[in-house]
Order: C-alpha cells, then structure tokens, then sequence
C-alpha cells in the first residue's frame, strides 16, 4: 500500500466534490497559481490507495503548468459506494472514469489519464471503451495482466480476512504483519482512516480483478493513443520486465524511476513529476 508522505495538501490544492453523470466523487483539485493551465490530468489511485497518494506530485505538477485532479474511485476512502461487489466490476469503474473526464473537461482529446497499479488497469479499460476525452494515457507500476502469484495469494489472504472480519479488525492484522513506517503521518493514524473508510466491497471485487486481469496490450496499441510506462527500478507486484516488454509492444515511452519501487509518486515525488511533465509537454498542444 502506498503510504504518502503527508494528508495535508499543498496551497495549490483544494479538496472537493466532482459531482458527475455517473456520482459525486471527492478529488484534490489543483491548479497553476500564475497562469492558465496548459492542461488537465486525472489521476486513478490504486488498490487500497487513495487521491492522497499523489500528494506529493501536486505542487511540482502545478509549477510545470498543468492542473492535476487526483480522484477517490467509487467506495475508496472519501468517496462513498455501495455494498454490492458488482458494483466495482472494472466496467463499472471506468465508465466512471469517462463521468469524471466529462465533468471535468466537457470537451475531446483534452485530458492526460494517469493511473497507478490498479488504477492503471481501470485507466487502460477506459480508453478502450472511449478515447475520444483523453490526449494521452500513463500508466504507472501497472502491468500488463494479472499481478504475480505471490500479490494473488496476498490478494485472496486479505479477501478472505475482509469476508469475516472487520475492517478495524483486518488493520490491526496488517499491521501486525507490516508495521507502520517513518513515511506514515500522525503515528499511521491518517492510514488508519484511509483504510477504515474503503467499502470492503470494493476491496473484494477489485482484489479480484487484479488476480485475474487478462493482457490487453494489443489492444490498446491498436487505439494510436500516446502512452507512458512509468515505474520503480524495482517492483513486488509486477517484474520491472513486464512493464519494459508492455512499452515495446506499445510502442510507449518509458521511464524507469532510480531508487523507487512500486509507489515512485510517493518515494521519489520530484522525480516521478519531472518525467510526467516532460511526457506530457510532448503530446500537449
């Protein structure tokens, strides 16, 4: 799980509600202080994470020109969801990803997606529905199909502990296994609420997926849609191979983050921002 370096978002930053077609949906909006946006990017937290995650991206990102919108998914941390599994199939959640780029933009070939691990297969299933909103599509630690076995037998421990077990209950567990870091804010108490506030639902039904996401690589290379492979030097749930072999078939540019593993946009924030921008200003007209 990531865990950002703080909860607190930068003065560029304001925290509200995305009312769309599809829900409300709570965002970190942040926008350039001295001049118009040279575009818009959304950005797809992924598997137990939250908008805060790219936390500390906003402020690098808004100084290179660019206002960022990173978004609680359907029944992640502050945006509400329902107790139905069926409600988190990845149809679902990228339709409403095409709701939220509406709402955001209104407008075609306007939007840079972004999407970290999970977020990423969400993002890629969106685009393959409807391209039209969106100049460009990163995606980060994300792989091409399901995550290695060692993250399924992970996945399914947790499903399993969060089918019997309460959500309060299933933290105590996890930390026990994982103790908290210095990376964590309040002593792992905004962790704590983070993850106490996620719909289990979600959890389950997304789990899922990822144990069981199918390679659609050519099918997105088939769209003509610029794309960024961003990653760590080294990565536990997909092999830092896999995402080098995806930008090939892609055809992708790629960008390999020096001491990051799976979470670059917290561990090296800078850094991951810096390439962001450098790849964005290339297909931003």
């Amino acid at each position: 799980m990531s865990r950002p370096p703080t909860f607190t978002p930068p003065a560029c930053a304001t925290s509200r509600v995305l009312h769309t077609a599809r829900g409300d949906f709570a965002v970190l909006d942040a926008v350039p202080a001295n001049a118009p946006a040279r575009a818009t990017a959304l950005l797809l937290p992924g598997y137990t994470g939250s908008k805060e995650d790219f936390v500390a991206l906003l402020e690098p990102l808004c100084a290179a020109g660019y206002r960022v919108v990173a978004v609680d998914g359907r029944g992640q941390y502050e945006s509400e969801g329902t107790d139905r599994q069926e409600a988190y199939a990845q149809g679902e959640l990228a339709r409403d990803v095409l709701a939220q780029a509406a709402a955001l933009t209104g407008g075609e070939g306007t939007l840079h997606l972004l999407g970290h691990s999970l977020g990423g297969q969400i993002a890629r299933a969106a685009v393959l529905l409807d391209a039209t909103p969106f100049r460009s599509l990163t995606l980060m630690s994300s792989g091409p199909a399901e995550v290695v076995a060692a993250q399924r037998d992970k996945v399914k421990m947790l499903s399993d502990a969060l089918s019997v077990l309460t959500m309060d209950e299933v933290w105590e567990a996890m930390r026990a296994l994982d103790p908290p870091q210095d990376a964590d804010t309040g002593d792992g108490e905004d962790m704590r609420r983070r993850w106490l506030r996620h719909n289990p639902a979600q959890l389950i039904a997304t789990g899922a997926q990822l144990s069981a996401e199918p390679d659609r690589v050519d099918e997105l290379a088939a769209l003509g849609l610029p794309v960024h492979v961003l990653s760590g030097e080294r990565d536990d749930v997909w092999p830092v191979e896999r995402f080098d072999a995806m930008a090939r078939r892609l055809g992708a540019h790629r960008t390999t983050i020096a001491g990051a593993e799976h979470s670059p946009n917290t561990a090296r924030p800078h850094e991951t921002a810096e390439a962001l921008a450098a790849f964005w200003d290339t297909v931003t007209l």
